[in-house]
């Protein structure tokens, strides 16, 4: 629930310094790849795609989109057999023209392909302080760990907001030899997605421990609260420095944002932007699905006043993941600039559809056990999405099929539930 796989490989643990040992026949590996990927965005349907979630993000009338990401499936998509290059960078890169290749050719849904190559920014993260054991998680796996926080008056005053700290010579080395590989084949680009969500829920669950996290909401409140101040201005403080060193970039591209959906806007950036990207020129998103268990009343005192300055410094907004949302509505709601809303398999789905109408993108969670055993049943399929889309006739909805840990070891599969999704999608059309 907590680590969010984005449409890129994660990267977090490679040795960027060992790009320079690209061999000349990785390199002419990687070649190949990002030529099959320029090839494939430069089809005309891809810019299409492209218009389609621009009018979809703007609340025009479009027909539902969708969208697939396997997230732990990947590695039954793109397996071991199929790598060729052994370097760590050069692996990464792999596995990222790879998953390019295959959502352009094979995956068929909405996702629309760009001719470019984002290499991000090598940096370190010190992180809050104290930071919980785990143990497990290999793979993508479930994990447990052991939190630092143990006693609230011995502990927050060991906490320190996040610095980051960017190698800007590596980054600039590891930036030219993309370029000396992709160069004249994509548009390669330094830009570094630096967050997913802002729902802070994620890291007092960390520090905190589930456990005590949920008793502390009636044994030590006022505790509670600070610790959630700490981890907002902490937050402020970190996208504060990101904007004011030039390090963020625009996602109003093929960009992942929230928790479904791309970022295709011409409502971004600002009429005033001048090339040095702010959090207002870009989309913004928090959740708390990690609070699932609280009361509204709860949710409403605790954790929304500490989200919403940081949501208040973007152009627009998403909200929500897993959670259900139907019971939050009336405080999720006071967002400014809120347009993408998370409707999950929990939610009341004809509540929420009301409680949307067409003032907010109708971000629809299918279930992803679905297509996780190795024979699927596309007849169920096609029922479940087909009475979704009736149900939420009205709204503009996109399908996102994630959160997936196997596709029953058979990638076809995923493919199946884009095609029996578009089919239904264009039938409302």
């Amino acid at each position: 629930m907590f680590e969010h796989l984005n449409k890129r490989v994660n990267d977090k643990d490679v040795n960027y310094k060992k790009a320079v040992e690209i061999t000349t026949e990785e390199k002419q590996i990687l070649k190949g790849l990002a030529a099959k990927v320029a090839e494939l965005a430069a089809r005309p349907g891809e810019q299409k795609k492209a218009n389609l979630w621009k009018k979809h993000n703007a609340l025009e009338r479009t027909r539902p989109l969708i969208f697939s990401d396997p997230e732990n499936g990947w590695n039954e998509i793109i397996t071991e057999e199929q790598m060729q290059c052994q370097n760590e960078v050069a692996r990464l890169w792999e596995v990222t023209l790879r998953k390019d290749i295959f959502w352009a050719e094979s995956m068929g849904d909405d996702r629309a392909l760009e001719s470019v190559f984002e290499v991000p920014h090598v940096y370190s993260d010190s992180g809050w302080g104290l930071k919980e054991e785990r143990e497990g998680g290999a793979h993508g796996g479930a994990f447990k760990w052991k939190a630092p926080i143990k006693d609230y008056n011995e502990d927050l005053p060991k906490l320190h907001f996040p610095q980051i700290t960017v190698d800007h010579e590596l980054s600039q080395e590891v930036l030219q030899v993309a370029k000396e590989i992709f160069g004249g084949i994509l548009d390669v680009r330094q830009k570094t997605v630096w967050w997913w969500s802002f729902g802070l829920t994620d890291e007092l669950a960390y520090l905190r421990g589930m456990e005590n996290m949920l008793y502390d909401f009636y044994q030590h409140p006022d505790k509670l609260h600070e610790l959630m101040g700490i981890l907002r201005d902490g937050t402020l403080a970190r996208i504060e420095y990101l904007e004011k060193e030039g390090l963020l970039a625009l996602n109003n591209n093929d960009t992942f944002v929230s928790s479904g959906g791309f970022g295709w806007t011409d409502e971004l950036p600002q009429p005033d932007f001048a090339g040095k990207v702010r959090t207002m020129d870009m989309w913004g998103f928090a959740e708390s699905q990690i609070t699932v268990g609280i009361s509204p009343q709860m949710f409403e005192e605790f954790i929304f006043p500490y989200q919403l300055p940081l949501l208040d410094k973007f152009g627009l907004n998403g909200y929500g993941c897993c959670e259900p949302l139907d019971k939050r509505w009336h405080v999720v709601e006071r967002i400014p600039r809120l347009r993408r809303v998370s409707v999950s398999k929990w939610a009341n789905l004809p509540d929420m559809v009301e409680k949307l109408g067409d003032k907010y993108i109708c971000s629809l969670k299918p279930d992803p056990v679905d297509i996780s055993t190795p024979t699927i049943d596309e007849k169920r399929i096609r029922e479940k999405v087909k009475e979704m889309l009736q149900v939420t006739k009205g709204c503009h909805v996109e399908l996102c099929m994630k959160d997936n840990h196997t596709l029953g070891n058979n990638p076809e599969n995923i493919i199946r539930w884009c095609r029996i999704a578009k089919e239904e999608a264009e039938s409302l059309s």
